[in-house]
This record gives C-alpha cells, structure tokens and sequence, in this order.
C-alpha cells in the first residue's frame, strides 16, 4: 500500500501572478498524484469568479463589493508593476510569446486534474459573494474543513 501525499494552498491573493504561481503548483502537484486541495479565501475569490455579469439580489455593500473586485481570473492585477492595468496586458503578452499556460487555462487544467477547488464560505459572506457567481465544479466550504485537509498534507502553502 502506498501513502497519499496530499497538497493544500490558502489562495488568499487576488494578483494575478500569484493565482498562477498557485495553480502551477497545484497542477504540478496532482501530475506527481499528489491530492491536491486550493482553498480560495478573500482576495483569492476572484480567481473563481465568472466573468459575466450574474444578476442576484444583494444589499448596497454587497453591490459595492462586487464592482470593486476583478470579476474572473483574466481580469486580476499584478502584485508588482500592474500599471494601472496595462501590466496584466504586458505580462499575458510575454507569456503567449513564450507558450506559458494562462490562468483561465491552469484552472481548467486543475479541474481536468481532479484538484479539489473550494471557496471560502465565510469570505463569500463577508463579500457578498454567492454560489452562481463563482465557476461551476468548486466546492464550498469554512476553515474547519481547509483544516481537515490540511492536517493530512504533507505540503501546505499560503500564497
């Protein structure tokens, strides 16, 4: 019998080339038949977001929220040199002219792969976030069951 080696990621940033480095790893991960777990919390949400605009019912704060967060992975910033938006435009025109994987395409890869995908059911009350706005296929869960996860693996990130 072998052992499981289970990966967990706290996704807490909501940068762009962070969202990748964790989903690199993640994929990286589950290709070695790591389990792999991402739990998306605050800022990390966005990555899960659709990037439509979904009508739901929600108070005032809630709607200011949802306007001032990037409404899916292709709309993230840089942490470092965004440029008032023009560095995310940079950065995706270097990747493609050296064949790196977009972060659209690093979360499908991750679903593809099995890596388990769960958005913080708290953060998503605090934000006003609800359950159609986020990509289909994740599951939603609080801390207690990051923990769980996270008791078993033999890495555990926080990016």
């Amino acid at each position: 019998m072998t052992d499981i080696k289970r990966t967990t990621i706290v996704l807490f940033s909501g940068d762009y080339d962070k969202a990748m480095a964790a989903y690199i790893i993640a994929n990286g991960a589950a290709a070695y038949d790591h389990e792999v777990t991402i739990f998306h919390t605050f800022w990390g949400l966005n990555a899960l977001r659709k990037d439509e605009d979904i009508q739901v019912k929600k108070s005032f704060m809630e709607k200011m929220f949802g306007k001032m967060m990037p409404r899916g992975a292709e709309k993230m910033g840089l942490s470092k040199m965004n440029f008032a938006g023009f560095g995310p435009k940079m950065i995706k025109d270097v990747m493609k002219k050296h064949n790196a994987i977009p972060l659209i395409n690093l979360i499908e890869m991750a679903q593809e792969q099995n890596v388990k995908l769960v958005a913080c059911t708290m953060t998503m009350d605090l934000l006003g976030l609800q359950q159609n706005e986020l990509l289909d296929n994740i599951e939603f869960a609080g801390v207690a069951a990051y923990l769980a996860d996270a008791e078993e693996g033999n890495v555990n990130l926080f990016i």
